[in-house]
């Protein structure tokens, strides 16, 4: 594997309530940040207007447009497109507050849905999976043909993370021309995640278990016709789960091909030619920080690991600000100034 720029650690110092990788993981999304995150969101949620997206191939995605809140005059620094994870929504809290971090800074800002996360279940008949990198590419294209004017970013948080840095490898062919993409804490191995979850804190698996069964009601209320999810309250863990749908929805062979290909593992990375970076945590609960050594590192790649910080976190005071929008912006902003 090429290796590119050093991998940088950063110097996040939480609060001592906040230090440890269940505080940090639990609270950036806990229901008491919701009304400190909506109400410094208020204007950006006012200035959200709903967008469906012709991503290609009759697939819709769905997403909320927010233009940047200086004045008419003020010139507007680029779009950013920002990407939730797994069973997140553009709606989650940690996308809530990084947008409205951005539209202050001068961005115009495009959250967007995922196939079936937030209110899309009915859009698409198929299901979900994430293997369907074209058309999440297709909406950043769509974005980009609908802003041509504007340099264009991207973000994605967990398996959002994933998505970006596999959008970036396929941008240039696509003729999109991201300015600069960051990656929060993203899905490396998908088999080493999936073992994390089933094997870590119970916590974290009965949540997503909560919230895919959910997601699936709401598909089979949209296509009561096609599917009845009745029976999958009977399967209780993750693996189990995906392997179901792997073998009935996904068309791939077995749970270990669908797992393999989303990985960035391996030399994945290796053609990476738009400016990338990574922000991790070591204390990962979710995604195993040993996986970080074994991603390429192209030239394009820079990669900054944090001693603390959770899955997704970085809350760096009692108010409960986000240290990672932060360097987001920061990223974006150095990028920009290019």
């Amino acid at each position: 594997m090429t290796r590119g720029p050093q991998t940088s650690v950063a110097a996040f110092s939480p609060p001592r309530l906040w230090r440890g990788a269940h505080a940090q993981s639990v609270v950036a999304s806990a229901p008491l940040r919701r009304p400190l995150v909506e109400r410094r969101a208020r204007d950006l949620i006012e200035a959200s207007s709903d967008v469906i997206l012709d991503c290609g191939r009759g697939v819709r995605l769905h997403g909320y447009y927010s233009p940047h809140s200086g004045p008419p005059e003020s010139v507007c620094k680029g779009t950013a497109v920002l990407i939730h994870g797994w069973e997140g929504s553009a709606d989650s809290l940690y996308l809530l507050s990084t947008a409205s971090h951005l539209r202050r800074r001068g961005y115009d800002v495009f959250r967007l849905n995922m196939r079936d996360h937030g209110p899309s279940h009915h859009l698409n008949q198929d299901l979900f999976h994430s293997n369907r990198i074209a058309e999440v590419v297709g909406a950043v294209k769509r974005v980009q043909e609908t802003f041509a004017s504007r340099p264009l970013f991207l973000a994605g948080f967990s398996l959002g993370g994933n998505f970006a840095l596999r959008v970036a490898l396929r941008a240039p062919a696509r003729g999109i021309k991201l300015r600069q993409v960051v990656s929060i804490c993203p899905v490396l191995d998908p088999e080493t995640t999936l073992e994390a979850l089933e094997t870590g804190w119970f916590g974290y698996r009965n949540y997503f278990l909560l919230k895919w069964r959910r997601s699936l009601r709401k598909k089979a209320q949209a296509f009561p016709d096609r599917y009845d999810f009745t029976h999958v309250g009977d399967i209780q863990t993750i693996t189990d789960l995906t392997a179901f749908f792997v073998e009935h929805y996904s068309g791939f062979p077995d749970l270990r091909t669908y797992l393999q290909g989303y990985a960035i593992t391996g030399d994945v990375l290796e053609g990476l030619q738009v400016p990338c970076h990574i922000i991790s945590s070591q204390d990962d609960p979710v995604i195993p920080s040993c996986d970080m050594a074994r991603i390429a590192r192209p030239p394009s790649l820079a990669v900054t690991m944090t001693e603390r910080g959770g899955h997704c976190g970085y809350m760096e005071n009692y108010r409960l600000h986000s240290w990672a929008e932060r360097q987001i912006g920061n990223i974006f902003d150095r990028a920009a100034d290019r």
